[in-house]
């Protein structure tokens, strides 16, 4: 069981650093990951995170950057759109679709990462996360039929493979449920609310009117 402060991602003391791959994650998240890393290197898969724990402020930091207009803020198809254009209200939903609260990320969790099979990129090129990679015909095809043939084994899920009204499909989040299942559950309304009053983002006006909605749309359907 996580803590508040760890659920919310503002303290450390549930995770652990790797050097190899390098990244962040659970205590209990670190074995099984190199298993399943170790099973996709014995088929030619080089699977590495990019992304991994994440805490408050750095969560913090791009949401504010993004409802200020300094980083793109996409439509549901992936599409840049005119951020500063929207009220705030829409603004804080159009933002929800590919990025999370500061306090309701599951990267906070130290549970959740974001993958992608490092073989398959050419040299020099960076991934871009978008669903178009991880279809057919995309780098990351094989990388994405091997996940749904193999990650269950290891214990991982992908909380967001599928559009269900919340945050847009990724395929590239994966998820170690023992961890993540009982952390989604403990995430309240109140815990997320206590949180944002001690450090309130940009647009907090918007988001704290919408919060039990948020709560239930872009976490408890992850």
């Amino acid at each position: 069981m996580l803590d508040p402060l760890e659920l919310t991602g503002r303290s450390r003391t549930h995770v652990v650093e790797l050097e190899a791959p390098r990244c962040t994650l659970h205590r209990e998240v670190v074995e099984p990951f190199l298993a399943m890393r170790g099973a996709a290197l014995a088929d030619g898969i080089d699977l590495v995170p990019v992304s991994s724990f994440r805490d408050f402020d750095r969560q913090l930091a791009i949401w504010n950057a993004k409802f200020r207009g300094e980083r793109p803020v996409l439509d549901r198809a992936g599409r840049a759109l005119e951020a500063l254009a929207l009220a705030p209200a829409q603004r804080v939903e159009a933002m929800l679709w590919w990025s999370a609260l500061p306090g309701a990320s599951r990267h906070h969790w130290g549970s959740d990462l974001d993958v992608i099979d490092r073989a398959a990129l050419p040299p020099g090129v960076a991934p871009q996360l978008v669903p178009a990679e991880f279809a057919t015909g995309g780098p990351f095809a094989r990388l994405d039929a091997w996940l749904g043939a193999h990650m269950h084994r290891f214990g991982f899920f992908r909380p967001y493979v599928e559009d269900r009204g919340g945050v847009s499909p990724e395929p590239w989040h994966l998820s170690f449920a023992a961890v993540s299942v009982p952390a989604a559950a403990q995430l309240t309304v109140e815990l997320l609310r206590d949180a944002l009053r001690g450090a309130p983002p940009e647009g907090s006006e918007a988001v704290l009117a919408a919060l039990p909605d948020i709560h239930a749309r872009f976490v408890l359907r992850g």
